[in-house]
This record gives C-alpha cells, structure tokens and sequence, in this order.
C-alpha cells in the first residue's frame, strides 16, 4: 500500500470511531438525563426497573441481563432480559457475594450458573451490597470496555435511588408507628390519675413507667362516701391504640357502673359482660379491685385474673387470688369469688402490672414474686410514698443497664 493510500484512508478511520464515540456519548447522556428526571420526578420503584431494562437492551445492545436489589432481609430480581429461569434460587446471592467490584466472570472458576454471562456489577455500600446486575451477550463489539462503564454509573444511580427509596418508606412507617405510639401515650395519660388521696385513714400512692410500646395499664380510685372508697388496677392485652382505647372504655364503663352495684361481684361481672360485647373475646382485661370500709376497718376485693396482690402487715403478709378469670374471655363469669377481711392497722396492699414481676436483670434473673415478698417484708411500715420510692429504688439497683421492657403500674394503699 503507498504511502497516498494511506493518507487517504487514515482520516476516514478516524472521522468515523469520533462520529461512533460521539454518537455513543450523546445516547449515555440522554439515558442519565432521562432516568436521572424519573428519579426526581418520583417515578415508582417498577418504572425505574423498566427504565434499566429498556437502557441495557435497547441503548446498550445487551441480550442478556439479571438485575438483582436488596430488600429488606431478602432479594428480589425485578428487570431481567432473555432469562426464562428463576435466577433468584440455586444460592445465587451466596455465590455472588465473593464479586465485590465490577469483574469479568472468568471461565476457569465459572459458576454453571452463570455461564451465559461475562460480567457481574455488584454495588456496594461500604460492605454490604445493594444490587447484583449479571450482564452477557453485547450484540456490538465496539466500545464494550466503554459501555460496560456506564452501565455501571447507570447501575449505581439506580441502585442509590431504589434504596432511598426503601429507606424512605421505612422512615415513613417508623414515623407512623411513632405517632401511633405517641397517641397512645396520650390516651392511657388521660386517664391516669394525676394525684391520689392521702387521708387520715389511708394513703394512696402510683408509680407508672410507661414503655415504648404502650398497652392499656390503668389505675384509678373512687370514693364512695365518707368511709368508703375503692381502688383498682387493669391491664388490658396488646399495645398500641387498640390497647389504649379499650382501656379508655373500660374506665368510662367503670365509672358509669362503680355506684351501682352494692357488691364487688356484681360489679365485676357487669363489666366482663360489657367488655366481652365490646371485644368477642377478641382481646381481655386483667382487673383487681378493691373496696375499703374506713369505719370497719374491712376489705373486699376481686382478683380477675390479674396479679397476685401483696398485702403485708406487721404480722404477717400473704399474697391475694381470689376472684375469677380474665374480663372478655367470656360472656358471662359464673362464680366470683369475693375476698373479704379485716385489715390491721399499718397495712399496705400492694398492686401491679405483669411489667414488674417480668422486669430482668443481666443475669436472666427476673423480679419476681419471692423478690416482692422479700420486698414487703422488710419495708411494710413505710408510708404508701416512701414504699413505692423505694420500691422504684430496689428496681433501679436490680435491673441496672437493662431497659424497662414492658409498662410498670403500681398502685399501693397504706390503711392506719
């Protein structure tokens, strides 16, 4: 060939792999562009998926493609290209977990598997990956070392958007179950008494450690005459709004229902009926209530199901069951028993939520019944204050680093 010929060819060459690059990069810009407005234009997740389809076949002249994404614990492949088997099975994930930078899938090692494909793209946040995309059969061979570059930017700018997206949800979910817990708060403090009576006769005094996840424990006192007065405790099943609302229309019904029974198992049994109506057994209630006459120094109580109460005295103490079964498991309670009694003077009667006894500490221990007898025994002549102030003391040094786990309600009733 001369020396003219090659002038004459060289030139041509050369105009042709510039108008080629050209024409390469003007397609890769218009694809960012395109995909880079669906993503401000908040394009959903499967609009995205099919973007990324359409830009490896179409614009990349790519005939095979698997796209793999994280989500959540598990993966899923929502865009694959020329692939008639379920590429999420076989421990593929497993296997693609050695890739952790773009990389040829070299023949030698190939995985079966994979062997109608040439290059693997993980994307990589620090060292969890985000998304596989498996890549093999470009229809040009010109270029490729380019293309497979931009595939991977595209790749990258899809995967960050798909991810914020996840993320985003999951920040949306969160703030609702936070509202959700937050307006339970506000319902169970509604109806929480703020201050309890400290008489001549008798001192009443609460603790409540509300947890995150909120249920319906629930306190309250009532007096009916001048030596008379009742005080009780409730904790209603699950957590969250429902749990908070049944308590709200426990007490309503309690209120409404408190002066017009003369007897404890009247009363109790009114109520299981009406908390049965509300729920179908669908949820219950654990109720103690307490009745004390001043004047005959005397108690009756019931126990629905609840706790066992602590009653503790210079002479002794005991802890009280008698009573009936949960409210709402069933329509009608047959049978309530009644505890009746005279009290000595210097008595506490001590009532709580299941949060105290499952309160552990870091040994798996929990703080349990003996615990509370423990308790009671050493510090029955304090006031009803003083008892739950060093109550609150006593679980503090027991649990040490460990959280409260559950709601914490105590209500404790000093009688002189």
């Amino acid at each position: 060939m001369s020396e003219e010929e090659e002038i004459d060819i060289s030139p041509q060459q050369t105009y042709e792999e510039l108008e080629n690059e050209l024409n390469l990069k003007q397609l890769q810009l218009k694809s960012l562009l395109a995909i880079t407005q669906a993503i401000n234009d908040n394009v959903s997740a499967d609009g995205l998926f099919n973007m990324y389809k359409t830009f490896i076949n179409w614009d990349m002249r790519v005939d095979r493609m698997v796209f793999f994404v994280r989500e959540g614990e598990h993966w899923i492949c929502p865009a694959s290209i020329n692939v008639d088997y379920d590429m999420t099975g076989y421990g593929l994930i497993e296997r693609l977990s050695k890739y952790t930078r773009l990389q040829t899938i070299k023949q030698e090692d190939q995985d079966p598997i994979l062997s109608d494909f040439d290059i693997v793209i993980p994307v990589m946040h620090k060292e969890t990956p985000l998304s596989y995309t498996l890549i093999g059969g470009f229809q040009e061979e010109a270029d490729i070392f380019n293309k497979v570059q931009f595939i991977q930017t595209i790749t990258n700018v899809i995967t960050v958007a798909i991810e914020n997206k996840r993320l985003f949800k999951e920040q949306l979910k969160q703030e609702r179950v936070n509202r959700t817990m937050q307006l339970a708060t506000e319902v169970q403090q509604m109806f929480i008494p703020d201050k309890l009576p400290k008489e001549i006769n008798y001192q009443l005094d609460s603790i409540y450690k509300p947890h995150f996840n909120i249920g319906g424990d629930y306190f309250d006192y009532f007096q009916l005459n001048h030596h008379e007065f009742i005080f009780c405790i409730a904790d209603v099943s699950g957590k969250g709004v429902g749990a908070a609302m049944l308590m709200a229309n426990f007490q309503a019904l309690l209120h409404n229902m408190v002066n017009k029974y003369e007897s404890l198992d009247e009363l109790v049994g009114e109520l299981n009926h009406a908390v049965y109506t509300l729920t179908k057994s669908d949820k219950f209630i654990t109720f103690f209530i307490a009745k004390v006459n001043t004047d005959s120094r005397s108690v009756s109580y019931v126990n629905a199901g609840h706790c066992p109460v602590l009653y503790t005295h210079a002479d002794g103490q005991e802890f009280w069951y008698s009573g009936c079964t949960v409210l709402g498991a069933v329509n009608n309670l047959n049978g309530i028993e009644c505890g009746n009694f005279n009290y000595s003077p210097g008595a506490i009667i001590m009532a709580y939520t299941d949060g105290l006894t499952e309160l552990e500490n870091s040994d798996g221990e929990f703080f349990d019944e003996d615990h509370l007898w423990a308790f009671g025994f050493t510090y029955h002549d304090l006031t009803a204050e003083k008892f739950n102030q060093m109550l609150l003391s006593r679980l503090d040094n027991f649990r040490g680093d460990i959280a409260y786990k559950d709601d914490i309600a105590v209500i404790t009733c000093k009688l002189t």
